[in-house]
């Protein structure tokens, strides 16, 4: 299993924690929706953030660049 979906599965297991408190809170299901996405949105862009390959440029050698 890739770094990626790790990271998302606990994301989400995460969120579903925040949700069961939410809603044990009483909060109103609409505004429990609402944070659910946008914590999922963010753990998307976190994991691709984290989990992601460095590029690997290589440093030019004094070669011209051109003709």
């Amino acid at each position: 299993m890739s770094s990626f979906a790790l990271y998302l599965i606990g994301f989400i297991v995460f969120i579903g924690g925040l949700i069961w408190a939410a809603v044990a809170l009483g909060l109103p299901g609409q505004w429990v929706a609402i944070g659910a996405v946008i914590l999922l949105g963010l753990g998307v862009i976190t994991a691709v953030t984290h989990t992601r390959a460095k590029d690997e440029t290589v440093a030019s050698e004094g070669e011209p660049s051109g003709s």
